[in-house]
């Protein structure tokens, strides 16, 4: 029996693989199926890990296909033998993989997002009825390896999808629009997006120090300066509002996904 399965070897799963194995993970104890044979020699060559199209026993399971798949995968692994699996997929319910497993598997459904590529992920997770604290705290150490974890009510999953699994998306729109402004103030295209660029990195790392954003923005913000200008612009163009039907909008797509 392989201690840990990941079925689907895209972008995510191959995020949670690397992770693993950057955090002292056998790569002998972990098997991938992927049935893309292109990408399979990709995983076999870049992680040096076993990689097939045939289910296997397993202790746990990684579920990171697309959503559509992910019913039809739960019930595969939980026929394989499974003791447990966690689900990365967008939307797609507890009671949904339940139904394809019988409920009888402890599962954890979470929200990653693409930052776990480079070891920068937020996520957060939930379990069904019969997942232990044990199956929570196994959960945790997996998106662990990628990012930071939070425990959330399954219920607040879709809002969780609307500011952190799209938020990326977001601040990549962000960098696009202060680099095009540099532009259009007279910086070349290379100088704008090497200050854009640093700039946000720099703003994260303070954000990651504890003080509140709001007082970050306060301490750079002298009366009557630019920034307090700037600002003035970027509130009369409504940007908090913006933020929020966009994330308002992206929670709603979430549930009408777990509803399909």
């Amino acid at each position: 029996m392989v201690e840990l399965l990941i079925v689907g070897g895209g972008k995510m799963g191959a995020a949670l693989l690397g992770g693993l194995l950057r955090n002292g993970h056998d790569s002998e104890n972990i098997s991938v199926i992927e049935p893309s044979a292109t990408r399979a020699q990709e995983l076999i060559e870049t992680y040096g890990v076993r990689v097939s199209t045939e289910m296997e026993p397993s202790e746990g399971s990684i579920i990171a296909t697309k959503p559509d798949v992910v019913a039809a995968v739960a019930h595969q692994v939980a026929e394989a033998g499974t003791k447990r699996l966690l689900s990365v997929a967008a939307g797609v319910t507890l009671s949904a993989i339940d139904k394809a497993t019988g409920a009888t598997i402890p599962a954890i459904r979470a929200m990653p997002n693409t930052p776990a590529l480079v070891g920068k992920g937020a996520a957060a997770i939930c379990g069904n009825e019969v997942a232990t604290p044990e199956d929570l705290i196994w959960a945790e150490e997996i998106l662990g390896a990628v990012g930071t974890v939070v425990r959330t009510e399954e219920r607040l999953l879709d809002a969780v999808t609307g500011l952190s699994g799209s938020g990326p998306a977001y601040v990549f729109l962000v960098a696009e629009a202060m680099i095009d402004a540099g532009v259009m103030t007279g910086l070349s295209r290379a100088v704008a997006t090497d200050l854009a660029i640093q700039t946000l990195l720099g703003a994260s790392a303070l954000l990651a120090e504890g003080k509140p954003p709001a007082e970050l923005r306060a301490d750079v913000t002298s009366p009557g300066g630019t920034t307090a200008a700037g600002l003035r612009e970027l509130e009369n163009h409504g940007l908090r509002a913006a933020f929020a039907a966009a994330i308002e909008a992206a929670s709603r797509r979430s549930q009408e996904l777990g509803q399909d």
